[in-house]
Order: C-alpha cells, then structure tokens, then sequence
C-alpha cells in the first residue's frame, strides 16, 4: 500500500486543507551509538523508489536534504540497483554533508567486496559513511558471515581501506538473530530493525517482539539502533495516525528511523511531525500497544501485518 495515496485519500473526502509546508533545519538530531555521529532522527529511505518515477524520487532526495535531513538510507538490492541510481544522480552536490548508507545481501568476501564498488561506483562516491551486511535473518547467516572468506572480511577490509566509515547489520524477520549478532558487537557499529507500535502484539511469545528482544540487547551493547517499518507497510495507517506511528517509534532507544518516503507530501508531514517531536510517556505508549492488542482490528497485529517475521 502506498502511504500518501491511503492517507491523502482519507483527507481528501474530509475535505481537509493541506498544512503549511515545514521549515527546513530543526529535526531533532541524536548521537548514533558509539561513533560520535549526530543524525537527524528521522532518514531518507530508498527502498519505495520504484512506485514513483525516477525524476520525483530524485526530487524527494533533494528536497529531504534542504529540510535538514542528514542521514540517507539506501541497498544494493533496492529496485534491483536502480534506487542507488537515484542517489548517484541526486546526491553528488552535497554528499559531504550526509550520512550515506549502503547494504549489501551477499555473504562471502568476494560477494560483497564486487558489491561494495558496484555501489560505490552507482551512487558517485568514493565510500559510505555505513555499510551494512543486509537481511541478517536466520542463524545461517550469522555462520556464513563470520566464516574464514566470509563478509566479515570485505567489510573489515572495506573499512581499513577508507571505503567505509562504520559497519553495520540488518534483520526483518527474527529477534532471536539479533541476538545472536550482537554476541558480536564489538565488530560492527549498528543494527537495523523494525520497531513499531504492533510489535509487541505478534505472539504471546516476547521473544518474537523486536522491542522486547533485539532493542535492549542493542543498547545493551552500545550499537547505534535504526528502525523501520514504522507504519507497517501502511497497514498501521488503518488505525493509527502517521504522528502516532512517529512519535510511538521516535519514544524508543532508537538513533533514528529509515522511512520510505517517495513522494514530498509523505516527506513534509514526517518532517513536521519530527520538528514537533516530543516523547511519549510510558502510559501514551501503553494505550498505543493496547489499541494495537485489542484483537478489534485483526490486520494490524500479528502475522497478518508482521509477514516478515519468521514463523
């Protein structure tokens, strides 16, 4: 589901007017774990670009950095390599100025070094300031990467020779592989998972909750943590208002949100909800979390919403 289309749509038959558009600066910034970096709390995200023309996407990118926003999310697998196009095409005037990411799904040395300077070489740059080892989600994985020849080495190496900053990690779909990675967090620098406010509804089992699980095994270790899927693939939008969605996620021990924004109206109301930022309290958290337990609205809890975690 496409986010602005559901929402601008509800809008639009109650006759709505448009707020004003926000200033640019004054997103909120925190320090991203142990590496010193201030990023804005809320990230552009490149993972939609395929439902919008390639010319808008690169509009939203350019129009994400004159509101102040510094830390741009990007994959190689994203829209099959054409979303880094995006970036290269968009980004090559202020890239000093961001925090440019970059994921990479292969799991030997070789894999991910070709990957790292096809990336490198898509978006225009010389390095990343993150290069995260992507879809992390099943302990195979974690054997794989940490294996003599695996990707361990390429990132390492990849970091050695100035071609990233940092190291990280992503994973969708089981908490339990987040903790197994942080076993080796004194390796990497982030970590990257969904945190949103249907989360802790999924089961009755806490272990498959990624706030309950993975989040304060991360902070634990001092990472830096990203979220995503804030607004479950739109499904929360049913029930949830994009500021509740926002602020539930931004209340939580995260360095920042990746959100797929790819048009400038999805852009602009996320801005002016992180302008306006404050935390939740812990009871505005837990009437969130009940309305999302009630059962009254099935498809926004469970695996009728998280059909990314493993089951």
């Amino acid at each position: 589901m496409r986010r602005r289309i559901f929402v601008g749509g509800v809008l639009a038959g109650l006759g709505t007017p448009r707020p004003a558009k926000p200033r640019a600066g004054d997103v909120p910034m925190r320090v991203l774990g142990r590496t010193g970096v201030k990023l804005t709390v809320i990230g552009q995200g490149g993972a939609r670009f395929h439902l919008v023309p390639f010319e808008e996407a690169m509009a939203v990118v350019r129009r994400a950095y004159d509101l102040g926003i510094n830390y741009f999310d990007m994959a190689r697998s994203y829209f099959e390599g054409r979303a880094e196009e995006v970036y290269g095409a968009a980004i090559p005037a202020f890239r000093k100025q961001i925090f440019l990411t970059t994921k990479s799904g292969q799991r030997t040395r070789a894999g991910a070094q070709a990957e790292l300077e096809t990336s490198l070489r898509t978006m225009k740059t010389g390095y990343v300031d993150l290069w995260q080892m992507h879809g992390v989600n099943r302990m195979e994985d974690v054997e794989r990467i940490f294996a003599p020849g695996g990707a361990m080495e390429a990132f390492e190496a990849a970091k050695k020779a100035g071609k990233c900053r940092f190291i990280g990690y992503t994973n969708c779909r089981d908490p339990k592989v987040h903790v197994a990675m942080l076993r080796h967090a004194a390796r990497f620098d982030t970590a990257l998972m969904p945190l949103h406010v249907a989360d802790t509804s999924f089961s009755d089992s806490p272990d498959m909750s990624f706030e309950k699980t993975a989040l304060p095994a991360a902070v634990e270790r001092g990472v830096g943590i990203f979220g995503i899927k804030v607004f479950g693939n739109a499904f929360l939008l049913r029930t949830f208002s994009v500021g509740d969605c926002l602020r539930y996620s931004l209340s939580l021990p995260v360095t920042a949100l990746a959100l797929g924004f790819c048009t400038l109206g999805q852009l602009e109301d996320d801005v002016r909800v992180a302008q306006g930022f404050r935390p939740l309290s812990e009871e505005e958290r837990n009437s969130l979390r009940a309305r999302a337990a009630s059962g009254k609205f099935d498809a926004i809890r469970g695996p009728a919403l998280e059909y990314w975690k493993t089951r």
